[in-house]
């Protein structure tokens, strides 16, 4: 049963806010909670048989992606993030504006600071702790450099809610011609000047 079939006992743990868009292929299980404006994409799966997925504002789950938790350890994903195509996020904590690329996997009671990214085909070991504005990449994922990442991961996150805006009427192509490039440089001053927060 995906959030969108018949009800369910665990049905009543879920909070998850009216503007979210949810793919009709995505699968949600157990205590779950995602914040205004987020998206969840084609075949990604969330399960939180124990513990909870919290996921925050704004963020985007893509296709493909696999949000657990541990048998200890909630996952906690902030505002503002992007968990690219078929990640593994389990049982660990995203600050907000992070960018999780695609293939990567972070594990239990990992933390993740801040306007951090972390590349794609990383794997962050259970019980990592990253400061914010981290660059970590590798198997296993070291910090490679720092930067605040913070902007072009809210921009980014800003480009997902358009899409998931335009997919929900049938439009699949929200990010080509004009009206785009108009909402881009609008969309881009209001992040560079924090007014989108």
């Amino acid at each position: 049963m995906n959030v969108r079939g018949d009800a369910a006992p665990g049905d009543s743990l879920r909070s998850i806010h009216e503007s979210v868009w949810i793919a009709p292929t995505a699968q949600l299980y157990g205590k779950i909670s995602i914040g205004e404006g987020s998206s969840v994409w084609h075949n990604a799966v969330a399960r939180a048989e124990c513990q909870e997925i919290a996921v925050g504002r704004i963020a985007n789950i893509q296709d493909f992606v696999m949000l657990h938790v541990g048998f200890d350890t909630p996952t906690r994903i902030g505002d503002f993030c992007s968990i690219a195509h078929h990640a593994t996020v389990h049982g660990c904590t995203l600050g907000n504006a992070v960018l999780v690329g695609p293939g990567a996997v972070i594990m239990d009671g990992a933390e993740i600071g801040a306007g951090s990214i972390v590349a794609g085909g990383a794997i962050v070991p259970e019980g990592r702790i990253f400061p914010p504005h981290a660059i970590l990449a590798g198997v296993p994922a070291k910090k490679i450099g720092e930067r605040d990442s913070s902007r072009p991961n809210r921009l980014n996150a800003w480009l997902y809610h358009r899409n998931a805006e335009f997919t929900r009427r049938g439009d699949y192509r929200c990010w080509e011609g004009p009206d785009y490039d108009a909402w881009l440089s609008a969309k881009t001053a209001e992040v560079e000047h924090d007014t989108d927060l």
